[in-house]
């Protein structure tokens, strides 16, 4: 049986209020302790204001607040409940005859809802802005070692013109471009020939294209070019690959980066497993209102609900848990990409839902 028209459109209200509460205050969070980071981290690097530096933070941000979504709607759901519980508004719609599972029916609504747009729009937008992130980064702290996070990229190669170790501070991801780079030559006997320090090096079919090059040999003076040249043998496809992490990539163009990366006989399988999780993410959300409800229906007046409350944390906590666990193994092909996205949120759901018979049931 459905709920009533008014009285599920004040329950969702207070879901809808609850869950976009928590997720700002997170957001908020993030932004500001990001911001306080990229400041320290500019330093004295050329062009890094302030004003650019709250930029990038607010381009970053999305992105690492989309992984706290998932307990945006625990924390929400459990929020919107126990008020409802401590105004005697659960009580009196239970006087009327009205289930557990009747009222319930606005969470799951919005959790559903919550679940779509998560996936459908702010994913390709918090992707495309991380992408935008990242090419601001190579921009300004390319060129400050002081201000680099010390995550250096190492490439190494083999070509017709002997050997070579690629250092680079940042990838613009999406592309096969480079920042902050520095290249070590060798011979084909192993004898170490120049030292080639560049801003940006791009990757194209056969060799790297270095541009704002110095070159130092043992037995010359240093050379500038504004266009430097050097021989490759990797493939382009495979380098976009590895400088391209999944959650780079927006939900709707997951398909057609997937097919190219089987087109070109590489691996896809970090990208199929993202593309199931987000998928799952709406039954997901559903799993968390289910176990924020196991924990936030006991009324106020019997006590006990710090503990309850404790108890739902803990639940979601070992339902990250296990998410990152089958995320983990479906990466790396001990799990069917399939299984390790949808085990979370299916195993959640069906818990959730028999812990709530078992206490309105019996």
């Amino acid at each position: 049986m459905l709920i009533g028209l008014t009285l599920g459109r004040y329950f969702a209200l207070r879901f809808v209020r609850t869950v976009l509460g928590v997720f700002i205050t997170v957001f908020a969070l993030v932004y500001t302790l990001d911001f306080v980071e990229l400041l320290r981290r500019a330093g004295d690097a050329e062009g890094a204001s302030t004003g650019l530096m709250a930029q990038l933070s607010l381009y970053r941000t999305p992105a690492v607040a989309e992984g706290v979504l998932p307990f945006a709607v625990l924390f929400g759901s459990m929020a919107a409940l126990l008020q409802l519980s401590r105004k005697l508004e659960l009580v009196v719609a239970r006087a009327a005859g009205i289930s557990a599972w009747q009222f319930l029916q606005p969470g799951f609504v919005v959790a559903l809802g919550l679940g779509a747009v998560a996936v459908g729009i702010y994913n390709p937008v918090s992707a495309m802005m991380k992408q935008r992130s990242t090419e601001i980064e190579a921009r300004i702290f390319a060129k400050s070692a002081k201000a680099s996070s010390g995550k250096d990229i190492w490439i190494r190669q083999k070509s017709l013109d002997g050997g070579a170790i690629i250092r680079a501070e940042t990838a613009i991801e999406g592309t096969t471009v480079l920042a902050g780079v520095e290249v070590f030559t060798f011979d084909d006997a192993g004898l170490f020939v120049a030292q080639i320090i560049a801003a940006r090096a791009t990757l194209h079919d056969g060799y790297w294209e270095l541009t704002e090059a110095r070159v130092l040999t043992p037995s010359a003076p240093p050379e500038a070019f504004g266009t430097y040249l050097i021989a490759s043998t990797l493939d382009p496809g495979q380098v976009r690959q590895r400088f391209t992490p999944p959650e780079s990539v927006p939900f709707w163009q997951l398909p057609d980066t997937i097919a190219r990366t089987e087109r070109a006989g590489l691996d896809a399988t970090r990208y199929r497993l993202q593309y199931d999780v987000l998928w799952a993410r709406p039954v997901l959300f559903l799993a968390m209102v289910l176990v924020a409800a196991t924990v936030s229906l006991r009324f106020f007046r019997f006590g006990g609900v710090g503990k309850l409350v404790l108890g739902g944390v803990a639940a979601g906590f070992v339902l990250y848990v296990a998410r990152q666990l089958m995320e983990g193994l479906g990466a790396s092909g001990i799990v069917a990409a399939p299984v390790a996205a949808w085990f979370p949120a299916v195993v959640g759901s069906l818990l959730g839902t028999l812990t709530l018979l078992y206490q309105e049931d019996g």
